[in-house]
């Protein structure tokens, strides 16, 4: 029975820990996009965005060259003592790649909603703007963002090529609920298998569910459907 909660414990370890990352980097991203007003603007949105329309394995193979021992930031980290390839750390760092568009997309779309007179106005009373940013612009978009984080932590739980070619799959360490999956079918164990989809299914069902709910005008349109 242990052999079956250490993946479920190790995937819910790294989508809560990438989930963390994606959502602090995809707000301060998301605001920073809604205020620029730049023909550039898009271009960065688009980029900063890959990792949601790329095949896992490109954006596996981009972390390995950028992180591994042979890549960009690789020899700087291994100097310093930080080793990510096949580590659960290095899980997070691709769980939180591709999880981080969902946050921004979210994030940005509810910034870009708020209604920015109430920005001016509190500016204009004398509060700073690091204190209309989490008195007035942040609570504003707060249903929003969380939706997008509630989507970010679905995604991170299934991550499977781009954690696969940058964690490995070693039982007890890096091994997650998907990885864990498709070695339990390579190796013939359905049970086991089936065992996982079903905890896995259910746990990114709760989330959809639950960011569904949460997105903007959802409330209103509930409201509309009791009313007609």
């Amino acid at each position: 029975m242990s052999s079956v909660w250490i993946p479920l414990l190790l995937s819910l370890k790294v989508a809560a820990w990438a989930t963390l990352l994606a959502t602090v980097l995809g707000i301060a991203m998301a605001y920073g996009l809604s205020l620029w007003s730049s023909r550039w603007c898009d271009l960065v949105d688009a980029i900063l965005t890959l990792p949601m329309v790329l095949p896992p394995t490109v954006t596996g193979y981009y972390l390995l060259v950028l992180l591994g021992r042979r890549g960009w930031l690789g020899p700087w980290l291994a100097d310093m003592g930080i080793e990510l390839v096949f580590t659960w750390q290095g899980a997070v760092v691709a769980a939180t790649v591709v999880a981080f568009p969902m946050v921004l997309k979210a994030a940005r779309a509810a910034f870009l909603d708020v209604d920015h007179r109430l920005e001016q106005a509190a500016a204009v009373l004398g509060v700073s703007p690091s204190a209309v940013f989490f008195r007035v612009s942040l609570p504003l978009a707060a249903r929003g963002i969380l939706a997008g984080v509630l989507l970010a932590f679905a995604r991170a739980l299934g991550e499977f090529g781009a954690t696969l070619m940058v964690a490995g799959s070693i039982p007890g360490r890096t091994q997650t609920l998907s990885i864990a999956i498709y070695e339990a079918v390579q190796a013939g164990e359905d049970d086991y298998a089936n065992f996982l989809v079903l905890v896995t299914s259910a746990t990114c069902v709760v989330a959809l569910c639950l960011a569904a709910w949460l997105a903007p005008g959802a409330s209103r349109l509930r409201k509309e459907r009791r009313s007609s």
